[in-house]
This record gives C-alpha cells, structure tokens and sequence, in this order.
C-alpha cells in the first residue's frame, strides 16, 4: 500500500498511480466496436481452432472399437436380465399380497 504524500493541494495517493488509472479509463470508452473483429471472422476462427484440435486427437483403431462396443452391449443385456428379473419377482409378489379379481 502506498504512503500518503502530503502537498500543497491535500493528501494524494501516488500521482503516476491515478494518472495511469484515468488513461485506462479513457482507452475503454474511446473503443470502439469496429475494433472488434466480425462475427463471421470470429466464427472462423473457432471452426480453424476446432479443426487443429481435431488433428491432435489420438483416434483409437477399428478393432478396439468393435470391441468396446461389444462390452458396452454385454452390460446393457446384463442390466435388462437384471431389471426384468426383478420387475417379474416384484409383479408376483403384489400378485400374493393383492390378487386381482
């Protein structure tokens, strides 16, 4: 934190610290929205950045695809075996609590 510097016109907090406050202030209203860039050249520039990201990527191999894809349907067909056991025990067992008429 700054000393306080006592002159003539009263106490000021650092004068080069104020100044560069006020540019600052005057640079942002000054701007003006032609200094942004287009939305369209934004636009492309994200398209470009999405399309090098692209070519970083490790993509995995035929084989290990095929492969996933089985595991990840052995477990579906796993959890379906599962749920439709459940289901079928619990509809049986409202069945002997409450029978239907």
């Amino acid at each position: 934190m700054e000393k306080l510097k006592s002159t003539e016109e009263g106490f000021t907090a650092g004068a080069e610290e104020a100044k560069k406050q006020r540019e600052q202030e005057n640079i942002k209203k000054t701007r003006k929205k032609s200094d942004k860039p287009g939305f369209f050249k934004r636009l492309g520039g994200k398209i470009k950045d999405v399309f090098s990201e692209l070519k970083k990527v490790t993509w995995p191999t035929f084989p290990k695809v095929v492969k996933k894809t089985g595991v990840v349907l052995v477990v579906v067909l796993a959890f379906l075996v599962v749920i439709t056991a459940f289901d079928f025990g619990l509809g049986q067992l409202l069945n002997l609590v409450a029978p239907r008429g």
